[in-house]
């Protein structure tokens, strides 16, 4: 029984205010949370760590100093209700025998919930080795096989006796904290103090809430700082990764259809070694009369938003893009190159793993259960990795699927420039590139591979006072109207974009490492448009959105040339691994551009996301479209004034071909997504 005894003098202690009882309350229950978390992070390190293949220090000093903010955001979470509702008197601790036992029972139930988590967390770990995450729910379907396996496996009676043993405890030291607090003061100091005591409590709780000093709050993203399988385990608090996962638990893919045109998908991709019972998809490519002899860099450049209708080369007559024209005239420009869906953070993911993104309503990046994937960006061995970016790696929860899947990457983000931020986007484009043309040119020697991410070209068009010498073209807005731009503003932030690539290239040429370096140059995503010089097929099937130039620009190692032949995103990688790499395995959707055994095969899959995805094929000539259900599926002409048109049944042998390529890429993308994960880790054991 727990007695709040009445203290009629409550400044008996002390003559000077003091901390008010409610909050060394709620003081001491953060702490206790706090204290038996981290003993929980120890245990669960300490028991699970691998000794020939440990953490190293940085690593696991990283995983306990973000485990310990996660930790923090659920206590806090936990606590919110005491904090609110025991500053009334009506339902304070201290207001009585039943308010008293009502609140140790809570507070220790804020105990106790979290704390079984974690068991679960460590038994879910030890059977699959994978931190909890909501999938554990599927579990569920066969309640009486779950609970037998975890009776025979598990030392269910003492752990459980163990438990109610800690509850006892636990409660019992909370009735004893509400009654020894009872006699501290309610509040303490004048009104002011009051006031200015509240506001501060509100504003480290918001603190502590958000996580970081950052532009995003700490994500579940930043769990998956390291290669290593086994720091994000150590990292994740178990009771806030299941709620992140939750939303997403569906696994969203059928490997029975995923089967069934694995057969086609072997000749597709030209996998040399199929295997119809373990869906293998790994390809080892040794491509022939490569530049890996001599090492070149490789510095790959996201472009925002960078339309091909608005571009110079494509036929613009305002002629917008005068730096990238000359890039495409001066290096392999693949003109009729497309991603799969509008989306910086689809278009980022897609380009990392060479999987189109299926996800229904957020994209895969920001889908925990996905985070672990295969990309060719890790088969460049010896190769400095950099990831530059304006504004924050937690946009878009990017950084988990970066650091988590690239060995040794260096990201850099907004807080590690001198640059200043010009608006929500991060840093002014040309800044973003003469930062980062500042930290390639302080390398060490050997060779580097760059990611550039602009973020520009988007709203609200900010370009800089400051602006390396842009001059802007004031035009009429029918004129622009006529040519595919909305305003003044976005025309000339087309322009800015451009004149950056200027600025960034000028510098380049200027470097030691320019005559034996890849650039390649593409758009992230197009965007919604007309123009007069535009394709019908463009405006009125809506490729504008998806339609992008590429161009992979060496003039020292690679010869100019024009590519008329269709072209995705999901190729970018392979095409530049067969130019720079002696070798590199391959498991996802995407084929080298440049390898004559696909050039009978050249097609772009699309997807809009949608509950039921409208998904396409672009191949030469024709654009088949479809629900993902089957319903709706037509084939139009590309080169045709009336593309909306439905030809199937004029080429019903082109139709029957793309439609089933189409699914077959589809349905292949939907189970990789959640399978691509495994070839991550023997790619890691190859290094």
């Amino acid at each position: 029984m727990i007695y709040c005894r009445p203290n009629p003098n409550p400044y008996a202690r002390t003559q000077r205010p003091t901390m008010p009882r409610l909050l060394k309350l709620t003081l001491f229950a953060l702490l206790l949370n706090l204290g038996l978390m981290l003993l929980l992070r120890v245990i669960f390190w300490w028991w699970f760590r691998d000794a020939g293949d440990p953490l190293s220090t940085a690593d696991l000093a990283q995983s306990f100093y973000l485990g310990s903010k996660f930790d923090l955001r659920l206590v806090l979470l936990l606590l919110l209700p005491l904090l609110v509702l025991g500053t009334s008197a009506r339902f304070a601790p201290f207001a009585g025998p039943r308010r008293a036992r009502a609140w140790a029972a809570y507070l220790s139930l804020a105990v106790i919930a979290p704390l079984l988590v974690y068991l679960l967390h460590m038994g879910y770990y030890a059977y699959l080795h994978k931190p909890l995450d909501a999938t554990v729910l599927r579990f569920a379907a066969n309640p009486l096989i779950s609970a037998t396996m975890v009776w025979q496996s598990y030392p269910v009676v003492w752990g459980g006796l163990g438990v109610a043993i800690f509850a006892v405890v636990i409660y019992r030291l909370h009735a004893w904290a509400i009654a020894y607090f009872a006699e501290a003061p309610a509040a303490g100091g004048s009104r002011r103090r009051r006031l200015a005591l509240g506001t501060g409590v509100a504003a480290l709780v918001l603190f502590g809430l958000y996580g970081q000093i950052s532009w995003y709050p700490l994500r579940w993203s930043n769990a998956f700082f390291s290669t290593h399988a086994f720091a994000a385990a150590v990292t994740v608090n178990p009771t806030l990764h299941f709620f992140s996962t939750l939303k997403n638990r569906r696994l969203n893919f059928d490997t029975a259809a995923a089967r069934a045109a694995y057969p086609r998908m072997v000749d597709f991709l030209g996998i040399d070694a199929p295997d119809v019972a373990a869906m293998n998809y790994l390809r080892t490519v040794t491509p022939a009369g490569n530049l890996a002899a001599r090492r070149p860099n490789v510095v790959l450049v996201f472009l925002e938003s960078f339309a091909a209708f608005k571009t110079g080369i494509y036929g613009n007559p305002l002629k917008p893009t005068p730096h990238f024209d000359e890039l495409a005239r001066g290096g392999l420009y693949f003109e009729n190159f497309y991603v799969p869906q509008p989306g910086t953070a689809r278009s980022v993911f897609t380009l990392v793993t060479g999987i189109p993104d299926p996800e229904i309503v957020r994209t895969a990046s920001r889908n925990p259960l996905v985070v672990d994937q295969h990309t060719l960006l890790a088969e460049f061995k010896g190769y400095q990795k950099h990831y530059f970016l304006g504004g924050s790696a937690s946009w878009g929860n990017i950084r988990g699927l970066l650091t988590r899947n690239i060995p040794g990457l260096v990201i850099h983000e907004e807080g590690s420039y001198r640059s200043p931020r010009v608006d929500v986007w991060g840093l002014a484009d040309h800044n973003l590139f003469l930062e980062a043309i500042e930290a390639l040119n302080s390398l060490d020697d050997g060779p580097f591979l760059a990611v550039i991410q602009t973020s520009g070209n988007h709203r609200p068009y900010t370009i800089p006072e400051v602006n390396h010498g842009f001059a802007y073209d004031e035009r009429d807005t029918a004129e622009l109207n006529r040519f595919g731009f909305d305003s003044s503003a976005e025309y000339n932030s087309f322009r800015y974009m451009d004149h950056s690539i200027g600025v960034f290239m000028e510098q380049a040429r200027q470097a030691p490492w320019f005559d034996n370096t890849v650039f390649v140059f593409f758009g992230d995503h197009g965007l919604p448009g007309r123009g007069e010089h535009m394709s019908a097929a463009d405006v009125q099937l809506a490729l504008n959105t998806i339609h992008v130039p590429l161009v992979i620009y060496a003039p020292a190692l690679i010869p100019a040339r024009r590519v008329e032949r269709v072209a995705s995103e999901l190729d970018v990688l392979p095409t530049v691994a067969g130019l720079v790499l002696p070798s590199y395995r391959n498991t996802t959707l995407g084929r080298d551009l440049l390898d004559p055994r696909f050039k009978d095969s050249a097609f772009a899959f699309t997807i809009l996301n949608s509950p039921n995805p409208d998904i396409g094929l672009v191949g030469e000539g024709f654009y088949f479209r479809g629900k993902a259900d089957g319903s709706s599926e037509r084939l139009h002409a590309l080169g045709s004034t009336t593309p909306r048109e439905d030809v199937a049944a004029v080429h019903p042998a082109q139709y029957a071909r793309m439609k089933q390529l189409c699914r077959d890429i589809y349905e292949t993308a939907r189970y990789m997504l959640y399978h691509n994960g495994g070839y991550r880790q023997a790619a890691a054991e190859g290094q």
